[in-house]
């Protein structure tokens, strides 16, 4: 697996890891953990990405994922990758000051696009962090958290906003990090107006949120839904939002279908994502739409909503014989598709 551009320039600053148990969190996308074996005395990571946790399960690198860290406490340095929001990156500052304590180092990495120049003003809370080294349009910065977040609520954390669908009035409760996290998006609004009739077993992939799950619960409740979504951010918010509205569905981390292989279902949804960090990526809803026939049921349903401009109808009609629009902006469309059998 080659080394994203802040492995790069953390891999030119090795010496700060020796014989330290390193914490590596945030933006994980490659192997740098293992490469630092040799040189720390103990690696671990932590994760809120369900498949790089999956990736790294067979590794020497101890793997902590889920929506909070609860790891060890006896870390000597932390090397965070900044995250593409900022809002999830002070999410986790506050996170894993608080459980980590004081007199820890912390080497903070990543693309300056993706808004690290501004770790200095958001460390300052917890201590001080001084830019030491810049390549690849990449920055690292070094300090130590001398002030940790006095506590730390996941509950604190959740943002709510008030959502309307046709008679039924809901609450969304988002974490930092999750798609919609501030209001609904436009995508996902013109999915549930042009929803078609909902029956028997369904699964929202990519749940985010939980709207579109919550919003057949509320509108077809004969329905039995499933929703999973690979970052246990989005997991929890989902189980958080179906409790705020009194409903019930089965919520657990997936890379997509992959953790419901074999069975089958009556409907898929998703408003798939295409962006992965900071790069354009359509890999994973490719494979959703190629893998989808297996996972349908006689007469079952594909419904997705995706940016105009992917190709993704050819992808659908190799599957499923054929594929209809049933709503098309300028930015995005709806479609739809049924298994003959």
């Amino acid at each position: 697996m080659a080394l994203t551009a802040p492995s790069e320039i953390a891999q030119r600053h090795l010496t700060l890891f020796e014989n330290k148990h390193v914490l590596l969190a945030g933006e994980l996308e490659d192997n740098f953990a293992q490469q630092l074996l040799p040189h720390a005395s103990q690696v671990s990571v932590f994760t809120t990405h369900h498949g790089y946790a999956s990736q790294m399960a067979n590794t020497d690198v101890k793997v902590h994922e889920g929506a909070e860290y609860v790891g060890e406490s006896s870390v000597d340095l932390v090397l965070f990758y900044w995250p593409k929001s900022k809002a999830e990156a002070d999410f986790l500052l506050a996170m894993l000051t608080h459980r980590l304590g004081a007199n820890v180092d912390w080497v903070v990495v990543g693309e300056n696009r993706s808004g690290v120049k501004s770790i200095e003003k958001r460390f300052a809370p917890y201590g001080q962090v001084i830019k030491q080294d810049s390549a690849r349009r990449c920055s690292l910065y070094h300090g130590q958290c001398t002030s940790p977040a006095a506590s730390f609520n996941l509950a604190d954390w959740f943002h709510d906003y008030p959502l309307q669908v046709e008679s039924q009035s809901l609450t969304v409760r988002a974490l930092p990090g999750v798609f919609s996290h501030k209001s609904l998006d436009d995508g996902t609004a013109l999915l549930l107006k042009h929803l078609p009739n909902m029956h028997g077993d369904v699964i929202d992939v990519g749940c985010g949120a939980g709207v579109i799950g919550s919003v057949i619960l509320a509108t077809h409740p004969s329905c039995t839904v499933t929703c999973v979504d690979v970052n246990h951010l989005a997991v929890a918010s989902t189980q958080a939002t179906l409790t705020a509205n009194g409903l019930k569905g089965s919520v657990f981390a997936s890379d997509m279908l992959g953790a419901v292989s074999g069975q089958q279902f009556d409907a898929i949804i998703s408003n798939p994502p295409f962006h992965e960090g900071l790069e354009t990526f359509y890999q994973a809803t490719e494979s959703l739409l190629e893998s989808a026939p297996r996972y349908l049921r006689r007469h079952g349903q594909l419904v997705i909503v995706a940016n105009s401009f992917l190709r993704y109808p050819p992808i659908i009609e190799k599957g499923l014989g054929q594929c209809d629009t049933l709503a098309k902006t300028r930015r995005f469309a709806v479609y739809h598709a049924q298994k003959a059998r």
